[in-house]
């Protein structure tokens, strides 16, 4: 029974979390555009809104992209670089400044969000659902640094990329490996999963609307038309 229950948890369940997590980004956008949006209300509390949406979107960014690099970078490639216990030891210190950040900014948004009347009016229940699971997932990641320190040889951290890296790959998963490991593993890995589940029905979508072209646009030509004489 247990065997079968790590099985559904770490073998099924991210499947179906990672397939709804995309069509449900693309049945939504398709059908409800007029809903895909971050719903902003910036004119409250614009101080605390500015302090927590920048450190969190800074911390979260980061997070990101530590985890994408980190995780799914085959083991051949950045052993070239660096060791497995060097990596391990950038991860827990990269993490712990970013994770930091993202959580002081989280927490002063959650407040700002719960504490106004104004801003929790304007706020739906999956909103303030997603905002608190997300300050779990920051708990539980800040929390792993702490086993992770425990085990400075990186050997969960191998289990954990492999995982990963055939789970992306539609390889074979061994789901007794992560059964192996401790809780604050397993539990960051569920509610991980979770939130891409959620993704398509809350207002997170709006990340995929993120302006990251608008960097790399061409010049804008302008060109001054004179006036014309009028006889």
């Amino acid at each position: 029974m247990t065997e079968y229950l790590y099985h559904l948890a770490f073998g099924i369940f991210p499947y179906v979390s990672l397939s709804v997590f995309l069509i449900g980004s693309l049945v939504r956008f398709d059908r409800e555009q007029y809903s895909w949006r971050s719903g902003s209300s910036q004119m409250l509390r614009a101080k605390q809104l500015r302090w927590g949406s920048n450190l969190f979107h800074v911390g979260i960014l980061l997070l990101m992209a530590g985890h994408v690099v980190g995780l799914l970078t085959p083991h051949e490639i950045y052993t070239l670089f660096v060791t497995v216990e060097q990596k391990q030891l950038l991860a827990m210190v990269a993490g712990g400044i970013f994770g930091t950040f993202c959580f002081i900014g989280l927490t002063l948004l959650i407040h700002r969000r719960l504490t106004d009347p104004r801003i929790r009016a304007t706020s739906s229940k999956m909103d303030i659902a997603i905002v608190l699971l997300i300050w779990a997932q920051l708990v539980l990641g800040l929390i792993s640094i702490y086993y992770s320190a425990q085990h400075a040889d990186g050997g969960v951290m191998l289990i954990l990329a492999e995982y990963c890296q055939r789970l992306i790959t539609l390889r074979g998963i061994d789901a007794e490996a992560i059964a192996g490991l401790s809780w604050v593993y397993q539990a960051h890995l569920i509610l991980g999963f979770t939130l891409f589940l959620l993704f398509p029905f809350s207002r997170l979508v709006h990340i995929w609307s993120a302006p990251i072209f608008y960097v790399f646009r061409p010049y804008q030509v302008v060109r001054r038309r004179s006036a014309k004489k009028v006889s």
